[in-house]
């Protein structure tokens, strides 16, 4: 039997500052967005000095990363929570749904896909790239098989279900739905979700 190793006092207060740094850091992406804010927004929120923060991060592009690698590693959690039995189709559902409560309550960090700034300091990142390319992994191998079984559409390329899933994370459409619709959370991510996966119209007999 090994040996397990105890963190000190100041490992373990070091390990829980990290933590709230990205939780802050991951609060604020999803508010500001990344051009606006800054290492001090970061240090206000966490109430810890800037020399402090940088002990942790050496920049903000360094703290995005971060907190992209922790969404991703969210992502694979909630997956592997999910039942092994369950159908592709609802592990779509459930990861889809996972992630919009999260977006509704300030933790998903959104990056502008349409930044290639944003894009270039992602692609430096090897933790992320990492991460991205073993989730992006995981979601195909959930969708071919739900194109295999019928349960996704077989006429659109595995590209085309993949990205709209991606899109669908990130859509405006909650935005407006918490502004301004009578709905609660639970019906927020209720109707993405059946939008996402069912479309608006109603089926041609």
């Amino acid at each position: 039997m090994g040996i397990i190793k105890r963190l000190s006092f100041k490992d373990q207060a070091f390990q829980l500052r990290e933590t709230a740094i990205l939780e802050a850091t991951t609060r604020i992406l999803s508010t500001k967005g990344f051009d606006l804010m800054t290492m001090d927004d970061v240090a206000t929120e966490v109430g810890i000095s800037k020399p402090v923060l940088y002990k942790h991060f050496k920049s903000k592009e360094e703290l995005a990363g971060a907190a992209m690698v922790g969404l991703l590693d969210g992502a694979l959690a909630e997956l592997d929570a999910q039942p092994a039995d369950l159908r592709p189709v609802d592990q779509i559902a459930g990861l889809l749904a996972w992630a919009i409560r999260l977006r509704l309550t300030g933790g998903m960090p959104l990056l502008p896909s349409t930044s290639s700034h944003v894009r270039a300091m992602l692609m430096r990142n090897l933790g992320y790239v990492a991460a991205a390319l073993k989730f992006h992994n995981r979601m195909k191998k959930i969708v071919r098989e739900g194109r295999k079984l019928g349960q996704l559409r077989k006429e659109l390329p595995e590209e085309v279900l993949i990205f709209s899933f991606y899109a669908r994370t990130c859509d405006p459409a909650v935005d407006y739905l918490r502004l301004y619709a009578k709905l609660d959370d639970d019906a927020i991510v209720r109707h993405m979700v059946q939008v996402s996966l069912q479309g608006i119209a109603v089926p041609t007999p």
